[in-house]
């Protein structure tokens, strides 16, 4: 049997080698928990871009507080809805789910000493 390799399978291959087998230059990032927070636990599971209103009510039961529709004068600007779950909200434009956004505030930034100014273009 033939096996045959993309030019591109050629060129991570090689790549990978050159680079010791993996990306070891590359930088991590590590977000600490933040401990003490008054924040509610975030729930693994959420809804998602696409699903519908039927699917979000049966998989996640009926929202803390349904909002009034806003928008939805003109084609280009549908009506948006919100649903209010405990510790999140689901966004549906007409009876689609667009965005889900997690309550409560952001964990504090580390290490802001070490952030260095981002390059502009005329440098």
């Amino acid at each position: 049997m033939r096996k045959t390799f993309s030019i591109g399978t050629l060129i991570a291959a090689c790549l990978t080698a050159a680079l010791g087998g993996g990306l070891a230059g590359a930088d991590e990032l590590a977000v600490p928990a933040v401990e003490g927070s008054a924040q509610q636990p975030k729930p693994l599971v959420l809804p998602h871009r696409g699903q519908s209103e039927a699917t979000v009510l049966r998989e996640f039961g009926e929202p803390k507080l349904r909002h009034a529709p806003a928008g939805g004068g003109k084609p280009q600007h549908p009506p948006i809805t919100r649903w209010d779950y405990d510790g999140y909200s689901v966004f549906f434009e007409r009876t689609t789910v667009v965005d889900v956004v997690i309550k409560g505030d952001p964990p504090p930034l580390s290490h802001v000493d070490e952030l260095k100014p981002a390059r502009t273009s005329g440098e």
